[in-house]
């Protein structure tokens, strides 16, 4: 168990620090995947940014565990971002519908997409609450968890 180890010592404001370091990464190479796509450059360039922002995220998350930066009750933290996600969807709605009257039809079609994903996360937020928090794990185990994926 990592969780909140460095809370409160010299470490963590340098494992905060690493967390969004790590967080910006992410957000770097996702966007170097996307320009490379656009850019024709062949599948395996996009693909390698892709692999090296999915292990960002994993270091991001890896860092603010360390630190505690997130409440540990993982189950009050779900609920609040289901909330979050939701919200998301009409603000990504809005965002993407002054998009495409100003024009930007491409990205404001992109940002219907993301619009219905952050609904989708969401409500498979809310579906793992209810399934998990609210049941009892071992029967949880003897069943497979089915949250569809619909976006």
């Amino acid at each position: 168990m990592i969780y909140g180890k460095t809370k409160g010592t010299d470490f963590e404001k340098i494992c905060d620090g690493a967390a969004k370091a790590e967080a910006t990464g992410v957000m770097m190479y996702y966007a170097l995947a996307r320009m490379a796509k656009e850019q024709g450059y062949p599948a395996e360039v996009s693909d390698k940014f892709i692999e090296m922002a999915n292990q960002e995220a994993v270091h991001a998350g890896f860092y603010a565990t360390l630190c505690g930066k997130y409440d540990a009750d993982i189950w009050n933290l779900a609920e609040k971002f289901a909330v979050s996600e939701e919200n998301g969807e009409t603000q990504v709605r809005q965002m993407a519908n002054v998009f495409r009257n100003a024009g930007l039809d491409e990205a404001a079609d992109e940002m219907e997409i993301f619009a219905q994903q952050e609904a989708h996360h969401g409500e498979t937020l809310r579906k793992l609450v209810s399934t998990i928090k609210n049941d009892n794990y071992g029967k949880l185990r003897l069943r497979k968890l089915q949250i569809p994926c619909e976006v």
